[in-house]
C-alpha cells in the first residue's frame, strides 16, 4: 500500500529519509522521507485547500468514508498488527487488539459523523422571543495539527483522524519518528475508502519542525498526545490557537481490604505491564490496605515474575521490548535510584537491549521520581495504607491524573472514594487503564487540556454556529 503524497514527488527525493528500526532486534522495518521548517508554508497551503475540500464534504460522505475505512481496517488486521509488532515493539496479541479498537474508533467517528450535527435552540421558551426559531450547527474549526506519540501508534492517530475527518477539519499529521509507518499506512486506507488525498497531510521531521507547525497563524488547534515537556514547549510557541492535549499520568490503584484479592491482581498486573509498561493509565503505584497487603504482594510478585518477556512476534511473549534500549535504560536508572533511596526490588529489574523485565518495588520513598513521576516504563511501586483517608491522601499526592483504580465490594465506599480522587477517570473493580473509545478520556490536574473519545473530540474540533429565524 503506498502512502499519501504529502508534497511534490520531485521534492520527496530530496528529502534526508528516517529509517524506522524493530525496537526488538533493530532490522530495519520501512523509511519515511522528513520535511524541515523550510517546508511549513508548503505544507499549510496543501492544508488550506485541503480544508476548502473537506469543509464541502456532505455528513453522509463523511460517514460512508470512515465506515468503509473501519471495513478496511478490519480485513488488513494482520497486516496492521505485524507493522505495529514491526515499529512499535508490541506483542503481537496486543498490536491485534489495538487494531480491533482503531476499527471501533473509525466506526464511532462514522457514526459521529451523521448524528453530531447541532441541535435545536427554544428561542421561544425566553420572554420577547416568541417569534423567533432557530438552531446551532457545529461546524469544522479549519486545519488542525495533530502530534501522536510511539505507544498506541495506530488508535491513538484513530482518535486524532476519526474525529477530525467527520467534523469536515483538514489535518497536518506529525507521527512519531519512533513509529511513524502505521499512520502512513491508516492514512492510506482513508484515501482508499474514498477520503481526498489532501484532506491530510502526513509530514515527519524534527522538533524543530513540529514548533514551526504549531505556531502558524492558519492552524487553528493543535491536539497533542505525548509527554509534559513537549507539551509545555508546544503551549509557549502555539498563540491564540485551541490546544487539545493529554500529557500522561501517574495512575494510583487503591487496593481496599474487603476487595476481591486474586481479581484485584490479575487486574493490577495487566494495568502495570500491559504495552511493556508505555501506558498512560498504566498502574503505576498500587496501594494496599495493610490488612492484605502481604497476600496482595505475595500473588502479584508471584504472577509478574512468571511473565514471559521477550520477542513480540512470539504469540507466547507478554511484554515485549520498550520502544528503545535507551527507554530501557531510563528504567533502570529509575529503579537503581529508587533503590539507592531505600526501595526493595521484589521482582525483575533486569534488563537485556530494549527488553526491560516486569519489576515490582516496596518502600520506594515517596520523594523519588519514580512514586513522583510518570515511569512510561514497567515498573510498579506496592505500598501500604491503614486509613481510607491516608490512601486518598496517598493517591492525590502528584501532579498528574489520568486515570484511578479501586477495589472494593463496599458500594458506599467505592462512591466516596470515587468522588475524592482527583482523577480524569475512576475505574472501580478494574485496574487504572480500563477505556472504552467513546468515553471522555484525560486528565484531571497539571497541563492536561481538552478530551478525546471520539464525541468529546468532535465537540474540541468544531464550533457551534447559531442560526436564528425572526418570523
Amino acid at each position: 500500500m503506498s502512502a499519501p503524497v504529502v508534497e511534490d514527488p520531485r521534492d520527496l527525493a530530496e528529502r534526508a529519509v528516517l529509517t524506522v528500526h524493530s525496537p526488538f532486534d533493530g532490522r530495519e522495518v520501512g523509511s519515511v522521507r522528513q520535511s524541515t521548517p523550510g517546508d511549513v508554508e508548503r505544507i499549510l497551503d496543501r492544508a488550506r485547500a485541503g480544508f476548502a475540500v473537506s469543509r464541502a464534504l456532505t455528513r453522509f460522505t463523511r460517514h460512508e468514508v470512515l465506515d468503509r475505512a473501519a471495513v478496511l481496517l478490519r480485513e488488513r488486521a494482520d497486516e496492521a498488527a505485524a507493522l505495529i509488532v514491526g515499529e512499535a515493539g508490541k506483542t503481537i496479541r496486543q498490536a491485534r487488539k489495538e487494531v480491533r479498537r482503531a476499527v471501533t474508533t473509525l466506526s464511532l467517528s462514522a457514526e459521529t459523523a451523521r448524528s453530531h450535527a447541532g441541535e435545536v435552540i427554544p428561542f421561544d421558551a425566553f420572554e420577547g422571543s416568541a417569534e423567533r426559531r432557530g438552531w446551532f450547527t457545529r461546524e469544522p474549526l479549519g486545519v488542525i495539527v495533530a502530534i501522536t506519540p510511539y505507544n498506541d501508534p495506530l488508535n491513538l492517530v484513530a482518535h486524532k483522524l476519526g474525529p477530525a475527518v467527520a467534523a469536515g477539519d483538514a489535518i497536518i499529521l506529525k507521527p512519531s519518528p519512533l513509529a511513524p509507518l502505521i499512520a502512513e499506512f491508516l492514512v492510506a486506507l482513508l484515501i482508499e475508502a474514498g477520503l481526498p488525498a489532501e484532506v491530510i497531510t502526513t509530514v515527519h521531521g524534527d522538533p524543530a519542525l513540529a514548533q514551526a507547525l504549531v505556531a502558524a497563524h492558519d492552524v487553528r488547534l493543535v491536539s497533542f498526545t505525548g509527554g509534559f515537556a513537549t507539551g509545555e514547549a508546544i503551549a509557549r510557541g502555539a498563540g491564540l490557537k485551541r490546544l487539545a492535549m493529554e500529557l500522561g499520568g501517574n495512575a494510583p490503584v487503591l487496593v481496599f481490604a474487603d476487595a476481591d484479592i486474586p481479581a484485584a491482581v490479575e487486574a493490577c498486573v495487566s494495568g502495570a505491564f500491559w504495552a511493556a509498561g508505555q501506558n498512560c493509565v498504566g498502574a503505576q503505584r498500587i496501594l494496599v490496605q495493610r490488612e492484605v497487603h502481604e497476600r496482595f504482594l505475595d500473588a502479584f510478585v508471584a504472577r509478574a515474575g512468571g511473565l514471559v518477556a521477550g520477542d513480540p512476534a512470539d504469540e507466547r511473549t507478554d511484554v515485549g521490548p520498550m520502544i528503545t534500549a535507551e527507554a530501557a535504560e531510563r528504567a533502570q536508572r529509575l529503579v537503581d535510584d529508587a533503590v539507592a533511596a531505600g526501595a526493595r526490588v521484589l521482582a525483575g529489574h533486569r534488563r537485556e537491549g530494549s527488553v526491560y523485565w516486569p519489576t515490582v518495588l516496596d518502600a520506594v520513598p515517596h520523594s523519588c521520581a519514580l512514586w513522583q513521576d510518570e515511569a512510561f516504563a514497567p515498573i510498579v511501586a506496592v505500598a501500604p495504607f491503614d486509613t481510607e483517608e491516608e490512601a486518598v491522601a496517598l493517591a492525590n499526592e502528584t501532579d498528574y491524573a489520568l486515570h484511578a483504580g479501586l477495589f472494593t465490594t463496599n458500594l458506599a465506599r467505592a462512591l466516596r472514594v470515587s468522588a475524592q480522587i482527583e482523577a480524569g477517570g475512576v475505574m472501580i473493580n478494574d485496574s487504572s487503564d480500563y477505556r472504552i473509545d467513546s468515553m471522555p478520556f484525560g486528565g484531571a490536574k497539571h497541563g492536561s487540556m481538552g478530551r478525546e473519545g471520539v464525541r468529546f473530540a468532535y465537540e474540541e474540533l468544531t464550533q457551534p454556529k447559531v442560526v436564528c429565524i425572526r418570523t
